[in-house]
């Protein structure tokens, strides 16, 4: 029996706009791959990097709980 637990949704796109910072200036410095970077925008990711977290977190100057929220289903 398959039990929907909910998701995690990244929060980067909100992120970006509230701080008018263009994907591009993110992927470089923070040496992202910008199509693995595209992914995380998009909520595509089956398991998250920590250190990614960690960078976005310094990155934006922000909380974990600002970066990911948990949507219920």
């Amino acid at each position: 029996m398959y039990m929907n637990y909910g998701h995690l949704e990244l929060r980067i796109e909100e992120l970006l706009k509230e701080r008018d910072i263009s994907k591009n200036t993110i992927c470089k410095e923070l040496d992202i791959p910008r199509s693995n970077f595209n992914r995380y925008c998009r909520n595509e990711f089956q398991r998250l990097d920590a250190n990614l977290i960690c960078k976005l977190c310094d990155y934006f100057d922000c909380e974990v709980g600002e970066l990911i929220c948990y949507v219920k289903e």
